[in-house]
């Protein structure tokens, strides 16, 4: 309930509390592993993945050009239900979508909540560590790929296994760059493997995604089930 204002003349604090609604949407390319059945008891572990900056727009088969959906289009199983969305033109990585495209999968799949994972590439690796540091508990473990975070929030993400990667010879974003979001998270006490790629440039998600250990790392990790999201 809002206190009333003070209406004199003069300087005066006051306060106000409202609630702010959002119409979000998106646009994305779903992948179901062999064997899923919605009718079953069976929960599914669900990886996210944010493309990079040059597979925005409207077209989804832009999103197929790297990383994961390339892998997937090209016949390559996995054992996870993959959700890859496409952000629109000239936009950066929004939490608050992809918060809302999980609620909803999970609300229509047979997802298994305390196995999200969260992984993207260049721009989605920014995204990656920005979204995962907003909600950190919604994630049991993340993988930004050539990106950087914010390092004052590293902290959020101590309890996060993370395992990052990027290429040695980076021009577009500066190792340095990684290299001090891993630190920060470090210095919290966080869990994060960092894999640098000698002599690689930009290009860090070719190798990343035809490694089968990481989606053997993926499957080691689990959210507490009585961790609140």
């Amino acid at each position: 309930m809002n206190t009333p204002w003070t209406l004199a003349p003069g300087q005066h604090a006051q306060s106000f509390e409202t609630e702010i609604r959002k119409t979000v949407r998106s646009r994305f390319l779903l992948y179901l592993p062999d064997g899923y059945d919605a009718e079953a008891s069976k929960k599914w572990p669900l990886i996210v993945f944010l493309h990079g900056s040059g597979e925005r727009g409207d077209d989804l088969e832009q999103v197929k050009a790297h990383g994961l959906p390339q892998r997937l289009d090209g016949r390559g199983a996995l054992p996870f239900i993959v959700v890859s969305p496409q952000a629109p033109a000239d936009t950066r990585w929004d939490s608050d979508t992809i918060h809302a495209l999980l609620d909803e999968l999970i609300d229509r799949l047979a997802v298994d909540a305390q196995r999200i994972y969260l992984t993207g590439l260049s721009l989605g690796g920014y995204g990656t560590w920005a979204i995962a540091g907003d909600r950190p508990q919604r994630f049991a473990a993340i993988a930004p790929v050539c990106g950087a975070g914010e390092t004052d929030n590293a902290c959020r993400l101590k309890d996060v296994p993370i395992w990052a990667f990027h290429g040695a010879q980076d021009s577009v974003v500066p190792l340095q760059d990684d290299q001090a979001m891993v630190d920060a998270v470090r210095a919290c006490g966080g869990d994060v493997k960092f894999t640098v790629y000698p002599g690689v440039d930009h290009d860090a998600w070719t190798p990343t995604y035809a490694n089968p250990a990481l989606y053997e790392w993926f499957l080691q990790h689990r959210r507490a089930p009585d961790k609140p999201e």
